[in-house]
């Protein structure tokens, strides 16, 4: 526009050929007709499934680069990196290495020390425990990769006799035992790859994305296939919400969905503290690979119409411009995510409109015109609305179905949102939580307790079923539900709990369990214990 169609002589003379980004079909030629290149000069065997993997994956998880070169970039950074499997230390066995280096290193310092008076006998104990534990592993690593190397050079080999069809049925035979022997000698990952294959493509992908490598291959069908019953690990009480959810998502991999259209696009209605912001939670962390993977934004925030340029960022001209809007940038680095619109009947209506285009067609425009592509991302809106009609639905103590709690909350829905919005989400009613869901909640969030207080201080912690029961009931004086369980441990049991292990440190007195109990008035009691109980021995034994 700027050089030739303000000039008509010269544009007349110039045909547009406008070259797209081709298809995954499209793709995955282009690539393959590069394969036998690749093999030469990194002298490596690619299969057919790494080229398959490395277009499909890097469409995936990969933006701002298109087909066929972000896949030949991704499949020319895994063969270098078989190739250099093939010949050097793996970084298993390095590691090892450099944590024995720093072990010993701390050991012989130490033990300086304490010729000279110093008391370290309890950290000699302990560093010379951990340092033997490492080279017993690093033996045993040394020795895998050893037989390793050895089963894949002559794999190589017979691959190279057979394909110069100089092989006979023997070497077949052969190459099969080898192979077998190979498998049942790895474990999870190899220490030396023998060709380029889709794990070696993940792995790549793992390393520029963040995305585990679990998270993309095998076990993410059967993710998304028990992804209910996953949910179910941590959410307590809504077998209908999660169910709702759980649907949606699996019609999406199962590539029966818009493919233009983000992964989901939820309105969760209903009371406070229910499991609804937890939901997001732990969607970031089955699908996405960790709650890191979750973008939060208040809508509360953003009552007011200027607020829009803020989300998407300013347009030039105005202050801020450049600088990019607090969604689309958050979105623009990690495209692989949940976003959690908190509190959405807050926002005001200029900025749901601003949605529309995302629940569509999956892109937003930022203030400088580039598109940001939200079509990996699971959207997910909270709202309290027809929290009043949920409670009074459910006051008979049976929960009634999805469909009938949806005809109690759609009229207070309609009254705050416009119906062209709520005709662009799939809205999921959350109930209130019963007394026994509390009580499981509340064994969970004591559960998680328990490993951090193991990782933090290798001590044992156990408690009461009394202090559940009395958690639980606090929780029920109260209208913000399982949220309340979290102040309560924050604001009782874990202030005291940290100044009595803060002064047994500062005293050094060392302990081996702790137990936590209720007493008479209802106060929560701590018994620190230097030797494990026998119970507790048990149970670990």
């Amino acid at each position: 526009k700027k050089y030739f169609e303000k000039d008509a002589a010269l544009s007349r003379r110039f045909q547009l050929i406008k070259v797209d980004e081709p298809d995954e079909k499209t793709g995955i030629l282009m690539v393959r007709s590069l394969v036998k290149k690749m093999e030469e000069h990194h002298q490596v065997r690619i299969l057919d499934e790494a080229i398959r993997a490395a277009v499909s994956l890097s469409q995936k998880y990969i933006t701002g680069r298109q087909l066929p070169d972000k896949a030949v970039s991704v499949l020319d950074t895994a063969c270098a990196r078989v190739a250099l499997a093939q010949t050097s230390t793996p970084e298993t066995l390095e590691a090892l290495r450099r944590e024995e280096e720093n072990l010993q290193s701390e050991i012989t310092l130490l033990e300086r020390e304490s010729s000279l008076g110093a008391e370290h006998k309890e950290r000699l104990n302990d560093l010379n425990q951990r340092c033997a534990h490492v080279v017993e592993l690093q033996s045993q690593k040394e020795k895998q990769w050893h037989q390793e190397l050895s089963l894949v050079k002559e794999i190589l080999a017979l691959q190279e006799k057979i394909g110069s069809k100089k092989s006979e049925s023997v070497d077949l035979q052969a190459l099969e035992q080898l192979e077998s022997e190979l498998h049942d000698l790895r474990d999870e990952l190899p220490l030396v790859p023998v060709c380029v294959d889709r794990n070696a493509i993940a792995s790549v992908i793992a390393g520029w994305t963040g995305i585990p490598v679990g998270k993309m291959l095998q076990n993410e069908m059967d993710t998304i296939l028990t992804l209910k019953d996953r949910m179910e690990e941590r959410l307590v009480g809504q077998p209908y919400a999660l169910e709702t959810i759980a649907k949606r998502v699996q019609t999406y991999y199962a590539n029966l969905d818009e493919s233009h259209k983000p992964v989901g696009t939820f309105l969760l209605v209903g009371p406070s503290g229910v499991g609804k912001t937890e939901t997001a939670l732990t969607l970031a962390d089955i699908l996405y690979g960790g709650e890191r993977n979750l973008i939060t934004l208040n809508m509360s925030e953003y009552q007011e119409p200027y607020t829009v340029s803020s989300l998407k960022g300013s347009p030039p001209g105005y202050i801020g411009f450049g600088q990019g809007g607090t969604l689309t940038e958050a979105v623009r680095r990690n495209p692989y995510s949940v976003v959690l619109l908190d509190e959405i009947e807050k926002a005001h209506p200029d900025v749901m409109e601003l949605f529309y285009q995302v629940f569509d067609k999956g892109v937003m425009e930022d203030g400088e015109g580039i598109e940001i592509d939200f079509k990996n991302t699971l959207i997910i809106l909270t709202s309290n609305l027809g929290s009043e009609e949920i409670f009074s639905s459910v006051k008979s103590g049976e929960v009634p179905s999805s469909e009938s709690l949806m005809a109690c909350v759609r009229p207070e829905l309609l009254k705050h949102f416009k119906p062209a919005f709520l005709g662009r989400l799939v809205v999921v009613p959350y109930v209130p939580l019963g007394d026994d869901q509390i009580q499981k909640i509340v064994t969970l969030k004591l559960n998680r307790l328990q490993n951090r207080f193991q990782e933090s201080h290798s001590a044992s912690l156990t408690y009461d079923e009394n202090v559940i029961l009395a958690i639980a009931s606090r929780c029920t004086e109260v209208e913000s539900g399982a949220r309340n369980i979290d102040f309560i441990l924050t604001h009782n049991v874990l202030p005291a709990l940290s100044a009595k292990i803060l002064d047994r440190l500062a005293k050094d007195k060392k302990f081996a369990h702790v137990h936590i109990s209720l007493s008479e008035e209802g106060e929560f009691g701590y018994t620190f214990l230097e030797t494990l109980p026998e119970k507790t021995l048990k149970n670990q034994g």
